[in-house]
C-alpha cells in the first residue's frame, strides 16, 4: 500500500509488484493511518476501484497489519473477517 518500500522491508519482491498497480501510490499515508475516531471514508474511496485491493488486503492479513486501511478494510472489518474465515475453516474440518 502506499510507498510501503519505504515504511517497511517486504518479504520477497512479490510482495511488491501489486504496489506498483496500486491506486494509493504516491498519496500521503496519513490519510490511510487515520487518527482513533476519525473518519476512514477518503481512503477506502481510493481503495474502491484499486486494481490491487485484494492483493492489498490479503498482504496485510498474512502479515498482521494491525493498523490502517488495507485493500479498502479497517482494523477492525480485519479483525472480523480473520474470525469468519477461523469459523469457515472449523466448520469445514468438522464437515
Amino acid at each position: 500500500m502506499f510507498e510501503l518500500a519505504d515504511q517497511m522491508m517486504f518479504d520477497n519482491s512479490e510482495d511488491r509488484d501489486w504496489q506498483e498497480r496500486s491506486n494509493c501510490l504516491g498519496v500521503d499515508p496519513d490519510l490511510f493511518f487515520p487518527e482513533r475516531g476519525a473518519s476512514t471514508k477518503e481512503a477506502k474511496a481510493v481503495c474502491a476501484g484499486c486494481e490491487v485491493k485484494l492483493e492489498c488486503l490479503e498482504y496485510a492479513l498474512a502479515h498482521g497489519e494491525k493498523f490502517g486501511i488495507w485493500g479498502g478494510m479497517s482494523e477492525r472489518e480485519r479483525r472480523r473477517l480473520r474470525r469468519q474465515r477461523a469459523l469457515a475453516r472449523r466448520s469445514a474440518v468438522s464437515a
